[in-house]
């Protein structure tokens, strides 16, 4: 019988003292089994951002569609920057640092172009500024660890990306747009980034800033920012998308700026 087996060899066990070494060596697997098999992470807070029903449209740049950087007082580089995309600036007409900097583009300062760009970013601007949604979700403080779907966004003062890094997933729809509101000003720390999932596409993400935009070294960037003030890259910092000033400055420092 199978009981008369068991305890037979719990018996020769004990006589043999192996018992407790058997009962240590269970635990340990055990322990080593529960410790190997994965937990569920833990959400933080707003990392599970609700779904929208409200599809955005894309913001209509007109003629700033054509720029990688735009800027109205002035634009300034150190280091070996490469920007891949036309410059301009209006109504400034101060452009420094190329060289050593390299335009794949076409430089505009105060021309037809120009002017016209800063007409239509003020009217970009407003339209990201005043959009609005039944559902639109409220972001404040770092936005790192998040992971936000397609629609529109509302920071009521300044926001970071910093402490993690942010996913924009388009749930499998390259067509789908992002708008993100912010009040006040926008920083990215250093070494963070924006990672693009689901098909979603640089392009398509609009970030409207309320002032100034910094971005630390090596932070790797996506989207098109539209700043009410100035716009910083520091050393090594990468941009998908677009530079976009209405009054202030941009401001670099060996970086890639490339339009998307």
């Amino acid at each position: 019988m199978l009981w008369k087996f068991l305890h037979r060899l719990i018996y020769i066990m004990i006589i043999n003292k192996v018992l407790p070494a058997f009962a240590i060596a269970l635990v340990f697997i055990t322990a080593a089994c529960k410790k190997d098999s994965p937990s569920p992470s833990t959400p933080g807070t707003l990392t599970n951002i609700p779904l929208q029903t409200t599809i955005q449209a894309d913001i209509p740049l007109g003629v700033a569609d054509n720029f990688a950087i735009l800027a109205g007082s002035g634009v300034t580089n150190t280091g070996a920057t490469v920007i891949n995309g036309d410059l301009g600036l209006s109504p400034g007409t101060s452009v420094g640092g190329f060289p050593p900097g390299i335009l794949n583009g076409t430089l505009h300062i105060n021309d037809a172009a120009a002017n016209q760009s800063k007409t239509d970013i003020t009217t970009a601007y407003d339209d990201a500024k005043n959009r609005t949604a039944t559902d639109i979700v409220t972001l404040s403080g770092n936005i790192g660890g998040l992971t936000l779907t397609p629609g529109l966004y509302k920071s009521t003062s300044s926001l970071a990306l910093s402490s993690g890094n942010v996913t924009f997933d388009a749930l499998g729809d390259p067509n789908a747009v992002f708008i993100i509101q912010i009040a006040s000003a926008f920083t990215a720390t250093s070494g963070r980034q924006v990672i693009l999932a689901g098909g979603a596409q640089s392009s398509n993400i609009f970030w409207q800033v309320g002032s100034s935009a910094t971005f630390g070294t090596t932070c790797a960037f996506k989207g098109t920012i539209i700043a009410l003030q100035s716009i910083s890259f520091n050393t090594g910092a990468t941009l998908d998308g677009r530079a976009l000033s209405r009054n202030g400055a941009v401001t670099m420092s060996g970086n890639t700026i490339t339009k998307e």
